[in-house]
């Protein structure tokens, strides 16, 4: 429980008093202490928050602009971020847009919504291109911390491994909550050092804090797994793909979403299929046969599912996939396809973790070959032209435009309450949260002014 975030929703609805007791209750419902003491910590927050809204009455415009949150009035959970679907990307593409109005220099940055970012650098006069991604744990495996270390590792390491980079580090940051038990830092470190020591990748860094310092009551984990990547030859960025070229496919297993969906469903035997580290052996042969170099893109199957990635790939290049759906299902562990059937969710809308490639039609075998011999199925699903927008055709030859959807495909009896519609006011959602990034890049624009002219 957010006790700060409480105290802040209620303070101005109801009596000062009545919300320290009502708030005494909640921290004693997490924390065995006595009545006084909870009364106290009560009484602190009120204070504290009642301290922070002064910022309201000082005659500094400047500060308050600063301090203040740019609102816009739309929730997360209402627009879908994290939820891997239109509304999802819709935000990550404003967010790019920050990052953008920077005066930095990139050759692949967030703006290109590809998997990992990328700078080029210079080492003993050698160019080398250095790759950088994060991923952030499944939220449904806070109370699964190894799972969720394992499977945000090799997630972090695949967005570093799509982009043809050979992972040489890992860094780690967890936050668990005031009433956590320590435990869980080490099963999540367990976790993430699983697959370093699996595929020979030192972990090199990391932080550990508290979610909400005092502010947040419970167990919730929450963290995030960074890897870095270097090559010497130019990333494999989505925007390459070529009209002409095949699309390949390994087979996926799954990882944070799978394992979730098993879980939280009682398919308890999936869980093993995805404790595999297959995509980065399948990525790692490559390097090995120096065939990075005739990949025109990689991605891995991850945001909202092959949906997601098929419409971002086509909409980044300008170009059209047509993928055959048959194929595709021939290319998901056999277990998580028959979870995933029997549970009604849709393989395309959901993150299998396959491996796809993008490459011309004359080195699609070798390239097969490569893979396969490091123990990884792959197959042709697909090839690009040049009609714009993604295409499957399904079973009975019918061909449909695919799209991502709200949302990801459901996968648990939650998600399948809250549903996957687009909301009828999605429109002028999308208009609020532009509103408010703009004022975003406003307000970084003034601080730097400040700070560039503070001494002068």
């Amino acid at each position: 429980m957010d006790i700060e975030g409480f105290t802040r929703a209620k303070i101005n609805k109801i009596d000062e008093k009545s919300l320290e007791n009502i708030l005494a209750e909640h921290i004693k419902d997490y924390k065995n202490i006595s009545d006084e003491f909870s009364f106290k910590m009560a009484q602190s927050v009120v204070e504290e928050v009642k301290n922070t809204l002064k910022l309201e009455k000082i005659d500094d415009n400047f500060l308050k602009d600063i301090v203040k949150s740019t609102l816009s009035d739309v929730k997360m959970g209402e627009i879908g971020v994290g939820s891997r679907g239109a509304g999802d990307f819709f935000v990550h593409r404003k967010i790019a847009e920050i990052v953008a109005s920077t005066n930095t220099n990139s050759l692949i940055n967030p703006s290109e919504q590809d998997d990992g970012g990328v700078v080029k650098s210079k080492v003993n006069g050698n160019e080398v291109y250095i790759t950088t991604a994060i991923d952030g744990i499944h939220s449904r495996l806070s109370e699964y911390p190894f799972l969720g270390g394992f499977h945000v590792t090799r997630a972090s390491l695949r967005d570093v491994c799509v982009m043809g980079a050979k992972p040489v580090a890992i860094i780690s940051d967890i936050h668990l909550a005031d009433d956590g038990d320590v435990a869980k830092l080490f099963d999540f470190t367990a976790g993430v050092a699983t697959v370093s020591e699996l595929i020979d990748v030192p972990i090199v860094a990391g932080s550990t804090l508290r979610v909400g310092g005092d502010m947040v009551l419970g167990d919730r984990l929450v963290s995030a797994v960074g890897s870095i990547g270097v090559s010497n030859i130019e990333p494999t960025a989505r925007k390459m793909a070529k009209p002409g070229d095949v699309i390949l496919l390994t087979e996926g297993s799954g990882g944070g979403t799978i394992t979730t969906t098993a879980l939280y469903n009682g398919y308890f035997d999936v869980v093993w299929e995805t404790i595999d580290i297959s995509f980065i052996k399948a990525s790692n042969a490559l390097i090995k046969d120096n065939l990075v170099k005739d990949v025109h893109a990689m991605t891995d199957v991850t945001n909202g599912g092959l949906r997601g990635d098929a419409h971002e790939i086509a909409s980044t290049t300008n170009l059209g996939l047509e993928m055959d759906n048959t194929k595709i299902n021939s290319m998901v562990n056999p277990k998580v396809l028959n979870m995933l059937e029997k549970l009604d969710i849709d393989p395309l809308g959901v993150s299998t973790d396959s491996l796809m490639l993008i490459v011309p039609e004359n080195k699609a075998d070798t390239i097969k070959k490569s893979i396969k011999k490091s123990g990884v199925r792959i197959g042709e699903i697909g090839y690009v032209d040049d009609k714009k927008g993604a295409r499957l055709i399904k079973d009975n030859n019918k061909v449909e435009e695919i799209n991502p959807l709200f949302r990801e495909a459901a996968y648990t009896k939650i998600k399948k309450l809250v549903g996957e519609t687009t909301p009828e006011d999605f429109n002028q959602m999308q208009e609020k949260v532009e509103k408010s990034a703009k004022k975003a890049i406003q307000k970084k624009k003034k601080v730097i002014n400040y700070i560039k002219n503070k001494d002068k």
